[in-house]
Parts: C-alpha cells; structure tokens; sequence
C-alpha cells in the first residue's frame, strides 16, 4: 500500500466521521485530480439557483431556503448526503439524461462540485461572485398569472376523521375561447391538501374519443370517453406531492373553451387541526393561437386486488391511439404500495420501446415526466403500463400488510392511474380562440 493510497483512506474515513461523503475523481489507480476548492458564491449557488431553489425557496413546498449562503450553511451535511446518494434533486426515472425536459438530475461535474465543496468546509466565497436570482412571483412558479379562478368560497376541512373528495364549481366566465400557456394550482391550505384535480366543461361539450382504454380484466373495451355525460369535463391541471405547474412549449397550448366551468376535485387529509382551504388555479394565456392543441386524458385499471402480505403484485393497463397522435408527457400515479413502474409504447407493426422506467416509486414526490421531444404516435400504438406494488410488512409506508387493497380515493387505498398529454396530428385549422381577456 502507498503513502499516496493510505493518505487517500484516511481523508475518506475522517470525512465519513463527520457525517459527509467524499467524492474523489480518480485519473488513475492512486492518482487524483486536483481543482480549485468550490465556493458557494461562485461555484454552488448557480447549480441551486438552476436545479433546486424553485422549490427550496420561501413560500415554496421545501421545509428550507437555498437562495443565500447564511439559509444553506446549516444543512451542508444534509445536503452533501442526500446528493451523494442522488435523493435530491428528486427524480425517479432512471432513463438517460436528455429524455425528458424537467429531468431534475445533477450532471456528474455538479455533483463533484458540490460534494467537493461540503469537504472543504463549504466556503462561502466573495460575495460580487454570486448570480443574479432568477424572479419568483410570490406563490407561483410559472409567473404572475393573467387570471386566478378560486373556489368560491372557503371549506372547513375537519380536524380528524376520514375526507370524502369534494368537488367544487368554479365558473370561468369567458366570454370566448382562451388558450392557455400555462397554468398551475395553488393550494390554499397546502397542509391538509393532498392533491387537486381541475377540469373544465362548456356547455353541451362532448366527452373525447381521442384513444381507447383496454382494461384487461373486463371483456370490454372502455372508451375513453366517447358521449356526452354529466362528468366534469377535461382534465386540465393538476398538484400532487412533487408536481404542479405546466408550462407548454412555444407552438402548442391547451383550451379552455368559452363558458366553461372548472370543477376543482379536491382530496383533503385531517391533520389535527381544523384549517380552511380556499385554492385556486392560474392561468397564463398564449399571446396567439397556437399550431397545435395540447390535451390531457388519464387512462387506468380500477379491477385489481392487491393479496395481503403479497409484495410484489403485478397491475397492467393499456391505452390505443384512435388518431395520429404525438404523446408530450406521462404521470404515473398509485398510493403508499406503488413499488414499480414501466411504460412500453407498441407500435401499430409490433415493434415496440421502452417509454418510461421508474424503479423505485415515491408516493411523496410525484412527477409528470415531460419528453424532450414529442413522440410520434401513430393511430393504433399502444401504450402498456405496468406497476408493481408492495402489500407486504417490509414496505414500511404500507399502513395494514394484513388486508386485501382495492382501487379507492383514499390514501390508504390504491389506484393505478396514468395521466397523459398528447397533440392529434390532424389539427389543421385549429380552432380560432384569443389569447388575452
């Protein structure tokens, strides 16, 4: 063993001591590059300000600030652990860096600065090195918004006991059709909401026939959908843990037609304490009719039965393309046993690719993966989703191992659900709608 290489253990094992991961870049066997040490003016604040500080910012979900040196300092260890072990920036995708545009992965060279920064004893660095903070909007991450639309009054959500979903009518009072470029739901009371669902209906308007939902349990195939009924229309936004606003690329935009109602599906959870929750939803309109339309549809399999005890339990679902399509994003969604999921598109001839693999779930942080670059789906490709769950007394969030689990809205239920957004090929016209009130 060499001095160089003892040397090397012993930095390793005082570093571990104090509670930090060292990372090393090796060059060659008992050789190691040697850099200027990070600071958190020049070198780390730019990777924060980039990848973190949308939500480790006051007002936002995160339990902390990172915007400035003094806020960051106390949590270094934290931060150098949960780094090292790729827990944050959260993503639970393991496809290639590049396949989806909110990939919120550091890159190698971020992580190694971090990390070597934390090892030095996080030095703060001059103070005229630091970026300029990119402009928040107070409560909102997509920007100030041209319009917010709010339940119309406020609920009284229980201390305790078991939530029913509630469902609340919010007129938009457009007197045209808008296009949307933006749009995000803003939780009143974010503590005891758990997740909002926002749908818009206009008068008369037809359910879509965009794609169809083939269940495999049932000998029918369910439309998804296809007439009209007295549902709530389109799903247009969404929050959960860990995903929110949507912003549409440049050329697309989603509408919202004139004289729609929002329906706001709302899961609150009893936290101890009674509070009230007022949300709401803001919109940032397009400035001109886009080239195409951006839509949103969910298909599921609501028949599964989860064996108490079973820990690793098999749910597919399928949707079919009834048009020429381009797929834009996928969220995949199930509760506290979701384990597993992957994605595979299937083509019209057979051949088929992976779209999405998520390994390690978390129902605590959820995310819309947003593709980099849309996906060609031709009228009659599939898309098979495939989650695994975990029934069993090791999955330490599973709240009884003891009991058969069905589809249900309550968190202690399960579901396996897939949202999606997608343009149809053929939309040419579209439809006339303006941009501004």
């Amino acid at each position: 063993m060499t001095k160089k290489t003892s040397a090397l253990q012993w930095m390793a094992r005082a570093v571990e001591a104090a509670g930090l991961v060292l990372l090393l870049t090796a060059t060659g066997e008992g050789q190691v590059t040697t850099s200027p040490t990070p600071t958190f003016s020049k070198d780390v604040a730019p990777i924060l300000y980039k990848n973190c500080v949308s939500c480790h910012r006051p007002g936002s979900v995160a339990p902390m600030s990172l915007i400035t040196y003094q806020q960051t300092r106390p949590w270094v260890n934290l931060i150098a652990q949960k780094v090292a072990q790729g827990e944050m920036p959260p993503w639970h995708s393991t496809d290639p860096h590049g396949t989806f545009l909110n990939d919120r992965r550091l890159t190698p060279e971020e992580k190694d600065t971090i990390l070597r920064w934390v090892n030095a004893g996080a030095p703060e660095g001059n103070a005229s090195d630091m970026p300029a903070l990119q402009e928040f909007t107070e409560g909102w991450q997509i920007g100030k918004p041209d319009v917010v639309l709010s339940m119309t009054e406020p609920y009284q959500v229980p201390a305790s006991g078991t939530i029913p979903y509630q469902y609340f009518k919010v007129p938009t009072n457009f007197a045209e059709d808008k296009w949307v470029q933006a749009i995000e739901v803003h939780p009143g009371a974010r503590n005891v909401v758990h997740h909002v669902l926002v749908f818009a209906k206009a008068p008369g308007e037809a359910r879509r026939k965009d794609f169809t939902m083939v269940v495999p349990q049932l000998p029918v195939r369910h439309s998804a959908p296809t007439e009209p009924d007295n549902g709530p229309g389109v799903l247009i936004a969404t929050t959960a843990p860990g995903t929110n606003a949507m912003s549409f690329e440049p050329g697309t935009a989603m509408l919202i037609k004139a004289g729609s109602v929002l329906t706001f599906q709302m899961h609150y959870m009893a936290m101890g304490m009674a509070m009230k929750d007022q949300s709401s939803v803001g919109i940032i309109f397009a400035k001109e009719p886009p080239r195409q339309e951006v839509r949103a549809g969910a298909f599921f399999n609501p028949t599964f039965t989860l064996p108490a005890g079973d820990g690793n339990i098999e749910v597919d679902c399928v949707m079919e393309f009834n048009q020429d399509s381009h797929l834009l994003a996928i969220f995949p969604h199930a509760h506290l046993r979701g384990k597993s999921w992957d994605y595979r598109l299937i083509y019209p001839d057979g051949t088929s690719k992976v779209l999405l693999t998520v390994p390690k779930y978390d129902f605590n942080w959820q995310t819309y993966y947003i593709l980099a670059e849309p996906l060609a789906a031709p009228k009659g490709t599939r898309i098979e989703a495939i989650a695994h769950f975990d029934n069993s007394p090791n999955n330490k969030s599973n709240p009884d191992p003891t009991k058969n689990v069905h589809w249900g809205e309550q968190t202690w239920d399960e579901m396996q659900y897939s949202g999606i957004t997608y343009t149809l090929d053929d939309q040419s016209p579209v439809r006339k709608a303006t941009g501004n009130e």
